[in-house]
């Protein structure tokens, strides 16, 4: 029996604002097509956690390959003056 070793894998997600206010929502940049949204940042992050989730499981299924992290992206810092 093959055994299988959990890893620990880190998605940058960005969050939008719905013009009016009502929700958040979130995409990830490197799982193409993996969406949700929350009407909070702390319940659009849950659920972001849980359609990453979901969708890796689904790319695993398949037989597919899982796209590597993306959290290392660079950041920009500026001073607003």
């Amino acid at each position: 029996m093959a055994t299988t070793t959990a890893q620990i894998r880190t998605y940058r997600v960005v969050l939008e604002p719905e013009p009016d206010g009502s929700a958040w929502n979130v995409s990830v940049p490197a799982l193409p097509g993996c969406f949700t949204y929350g009407k909070t940042v702390t319940q659009a992050l849950e659920r972001a956690h849980e359609a990453i989730t979901g969708f890796v499981a689904s790319l695993a299924d398949l037989g597919e390959p899982i796209p590597p992290p993306d959290a290392e992206w660079p950041a920009v810092t500026v001073t607003v003056t």
